[in-house]
């Protein structure tokens, strides 16, 4: 008696079950590690961002203070930013020095300045003073910095 291997079809819905339990674990796998993968990076941005707030901070208090150009020690920033975000005037490197605003020379142009009647801004020639700010901020370890050029006047 000759039995027909090929003609046999019994046990066949138990191997397609198995390859399909295969292919179904190996997709659950990979969404397992995409959403590992995205949850990764967005937590680096939100690290990157407050880190980048810090540095913005450091920014408006340069502004603030102008022309004063003693420099911005490293100072905690609020809590609405991050409990762990610092910023400071100067670059990364500067994290225990900071370094203080740089006064970058006149500058004669045009800017606006308040008119007489005191509800509008009129285009006036003027000497200005020019300043460079350079103000970094950290968080979690990420470190963003950001530089700004300021005309300040007219004088």
């Amino acid at each position: 008696m000759e039995r027909n291997i090929l003609g046999n079809k019994r046990g066949v819905a138990l191997i397609i079950a198995l390859i399909m339990l295969l292919i179904l674990t190996l997709i659950g796998i990979s969404s397992i590690s995409t959403t590992t993968f995205e949850t990764k990076i967005s937590g680096n941005e939100r690290v990157g961002t407050n880190a980048f707030y810090a540095s913005e901070a450091v920014i408006q208090l340069g502004l603030n203070q102008l022309p004063v150009t003693t420099p911005i020690d490293r100072t905690k920033s609020g809590a609405k930013i991050g409990e762990d975000s610092y910023g400071w005037s100067g670059t990364p490197q500067d994290k225990g020095d900071p370094k203080p605003l740089q006064y970058i020379g006149p500058y004669s142009g045009y800017g606006f300045e308040l008119s007489d009647s005191s509800t509008s801004y009129v285009h006036t020639p003027g000497n200005f003073s020019r300043y460079q700010i350079n103000g970094t901020g950290e968080s979690f370890g990420a470190t963003k910095e950001v530089q700004v050029q300021v005309k300040y006047g007219p004088f």
